[in-house]
């Protein structure tokens, strides 16, 4: 059973209109430690919604982790990693942080209790709930 994941980013940055668009992109820039920690246990094949940051606050859509963690060739510092995703689908509708933080089972998510992170796990129950809200 493939794990379930949560990856942030500024849209202004990389969104996921340009994941669709390059068909499979390096996940990069993942500094803190606990982000990367999240970053390295992801195994190929799991799956991973995208969150738009900034104004837009919302998870947009569905990728899969293409090659697990492996070491960001752009910088020289051993414990930087990246991964590799490719798109699954765009979801039927973004579901907004304010929807998130209505819904009493995602309380515990990372992405409500741990603002910052921006990898995070995600429960196999709480994946459910989400892709849920996204069908409106």
């Amino acid at each position: 059973m493939p794990g379930h994941w949560l990856l942030k980013t500024e849209p202004a940055t990389y969104s996921f209109d340009q994941l669709e668009k390059d068909g499979r992109t390096t996940w990069d820039g993942v500094r803190n430690n606990l982000a990367l920690m999240h970053l390295r246990a992801m195994k190929v094949g799991d799956q991973v919604l995208v969150y738009h940051s900034g104004a837009a606050k919302a998870v947009v859509g569905i990728a899969k982790v293409a090659a697990a963690a492996y070491p960001d060739p752009a910088h020289a510092d051993p414990k930087l990693s990246v991964i590799d995703l490719t798109p699954v689908r765009r979801l039927k509708h973004a579901v907004n942080l304010a929807q998130i933080r209505a819904e009493p089972a995602l309380a515990e998510m990372p992405l409500i209790k741990m603002t910052r992170l921006s990898v995070m796990p995600v429960t196999s129950d709480q994946w459910k709930k989400l892709l849920a809200l996204t069908e409106g």
